[in-house]
């Protein structure tokens, strides 16, 4: 489920850097008819839920972690698991980087270490330290609240670090986004790039790449404005787009085009923009849009064909021959307006008055 762009944010406990002491871990029984029942029921479902710990009861659920600080500091925060099955589980627990995947959906790193993925980096996820609760034994019908921390690097930039906590158990996972925003400057931008049309018609769709050239996470809209050869035609007007995008990355997105046009030749301007970023704009190469259906070809083929036809009859009219008296009789009328005689010479005074035969 995409994670909201504007979280509300909750205030981190600080504490003296240090590695985490034992874990500690509340059990306590489940009341009957827990909102974790019926997902843990699911003959999907790891059998159990993980999310943030409230703190207190009655607290409203938190649906991600939310933590900030300058750079060097080291945060706290807690997770809560909840078993309502009558069986034990064990749940391993790890930090992992987030990103976002070609086509914009969020996703975290694999695990890293000998035959699990890439070799332990320096991101985000590697700043979440669980210590000695790593791994938790969960009794049957009880709830285990594990604490973590955050050390966030003295060398870290400003902005957004998008990391999650991952839960592991027999193959299931689940995660839990952690929004963490290092102090200082922030940047919001964005561009528009790639733009494309695929398809023809009703099926047309727009195609386009969104890149986040900021330092903090995106919630990007976007209008399409089309031009024709005889104006504006449909385009779509402005949208939220079901993405939040990551410091750092580029999506792959379509856009529908319900009212691209049967025929014409249009261009198309893209115009993204996000909260505090500048008003970016894409542009497509200007495009013939030509009918989808066969029936439509052949329509706009037999179009083609009649205003062929017309403009020949129209050229084969104005350039028709003309009857040689007709053309004579007309060069005579020209001569008569120059004050010519026939034969071409030039008429004189004295042939006026000599009463010279015209």
């Amino acid at each position: 489920m995409p994670v909201p762009h504007a979280p509300r944010p909750h205030p981190p406990r600080r504490r003296a850097p240090g590695r985490l002491g034992p874990a500690l871990l509340a059990a306590v029984a489940l009341p009957c008819g827990a909102p974790a029942q019926a997902a843990a029921d699911s003959p999907d479902g790891p059998g159990w839920t993980a999310e943030p710990a409230t703190g207190r009861a009655g607290a409203a659920v938190r649906p991600y972690f939310y933590l900030s600080g300058a750079p060097g500091a080291v945060l706290e925060d807690s997770l809560a698991l909840a078993n309502p099955t009558d069986r034990e589980h064990t749940v391993t627990l790890r930090g992992a980087d987030a990103y976002n995947t070609a086509d914009g959906s969020p996703a975290v790193r694999p695990p890293a270490g000998p035959g699990l993925g890439p070799a332990p980096g320096t991101g985000p996820g590697s700043w979440i330290d669980f210590g000695r609760s790593a791994t938790v034994r969960l009794p049957a019908h009880t709830r285990a609240v594990v604490p973590f921390t955050v050390t966030l690097p003295a060398a870290s930039t400003p902005g957004d670090h998008p990391a999650a906590v991952v839960a592991t158990e027999a193959g299931h996972e689940a995660g839990v986004r952690v929004h963490l925003r290092v102090s200082g400057p922030t940047v919001a931008a964005l561009t528009v790039e790639d733009v494309a049309v695929r398809g023809r018609g009703g099926a047309a769709v727009i195609a386009y790449t969104l890149v986040n050239r900021g330092n903090v996470a995106l919630a990007p809209t976007l209008a399409v404005r089309a031009d024709g050869l005889f104006g504006e035609v449909a385009g779509r007007g402005a949208h939220a787009l079901p993405v939040e995008l990551l410091p750092g990355q580029r999506v792959e997105l379509t856009e529908p085009w319900p009212g691209a046009p049967a025929f014409d030749r249009v261009r198309l301007t893209l115009t993204a923009t996000a909260p505090g970023a500048a008003r970016a704009m894409g542009t497509a190469p200007a495009a013939w849009c030509l009918p989808r259906s066969p029936m439509g070809l052949l329509g706009l083929g037999l179009l083609v064909l009649g205003g062929l036809g017309g403009a020949a009859l129209f050229l084969v009219r104005t350039r028709r021959p003309q009857d040689p008296h007709e053309e004579q009789e007309q060069e005579q009328e020209r001569e008569r307006g120059r004050g010519h005689a026939p034969g071409g010479r030039q008429r004189t005074e004295r042939d006026e008055l000599t009463g010279a035969s015209r």
